[in-house]
């Protein structure tokens, strides 16, 4: 109630694929934040609030390893039983490859479900990633935050690379950056409404009130190819 009257429009339930991610996140299984998520579903259903539903760890977890693909089916099926429209699928500590992420099929038999997929870049395979679930769900994208929210029924959100998951002990690194992201878009003939000038212009500032460099390769590229050529 606090969030409604604080003017929320929608609300995100998080639940994780892993027991032991659960219990060492939100101290619970994933059981019982499932029971804790069933109450927050029936307080926006009679408010009439969009739900979306969020699943951490859908391709491995720093103490399990691997998940089954099978077990982020059951939580996602309990999410959308809950009345969850849209459920986004995280890759959290970074590991999954194009292969893993077959996971999704399973996910298309219920043909009203939005699905977003949210990847970490730790080992470098977030842009295949992303490619490889266009494929497999056969979307439109849109970034952070559905722009259209009726042009597509399921959508990828990225943001600037930023930040970690420390129960990883190398550390999981930040998101895929939206401008390779872009970049990747535009060159298949994607309509993404992104700015890529813009949005570089803006992870511009980001960085530079975070003292650090641009993660993106994309801003890092294109700042060499317009940057001036030496004086001989």
């Amino acid at each position: 109630m606090a969030a409604i009257a604080s003017g929320a429009k929608e609300v995100g339930i998080f639940a994780s694929a892993s027991q032991s991610f659960s219990k060492s996140n939100i101290n619970c299984s994933i059981e019982d934040s499932l029971v804790c998520h069933s109450d927050v579903a029936i307080a926006a259903r009679k408010l009439l609030i969009p739900l979306c539903g969020y699943i951490s760890c859908v391709v491995g977890c720093p103490v399990e390893g691997k998940i089954s693909p099978s077990q982020v089916a059951y939580v996602a099926k309990e999410l959308y039983d809950m009345g969850c429209s849209e459920i986004s699928l995280g890759d959290t500590i970074g590991v999954g490859t194009p292969v893993s992420f077959q996971c999704l099929r399973l996910l298309l038999v219920w043909s009203p479900l939005k699905l977003a997929v949210h990847f970490h870049d730790t080992y470098g395979q977030a842009i295949s990633n992303i490619l490889a679930s266009l494929q497999v769900i056969h979307t439109a994208l849109e970034f952070s935050r559905k722009i259209k929210p009726n042009e597509s029924s399921q959508w990828i959100h990225q943001y600037q690379v930023l930040g970690v998951v420390r129960m990883l002990k190398e550390g999981a690194s930040g998101n895929v950056a939206t401008e390779d992201v872009v970049y990747m878009l535009n060159g298949l003939g994607l309509k993404t409404h992104v700015d890529l000038k813009k949005l570089m212009l803006a992870g511009d500032f980001i960085c530079k009130h975070l003292g650090r460099s641009s993660g993106s390769k994309t801003t890092v590229a294109l700042r060499k190819v317009t940057a001036p050529a030496p004086k001989l």
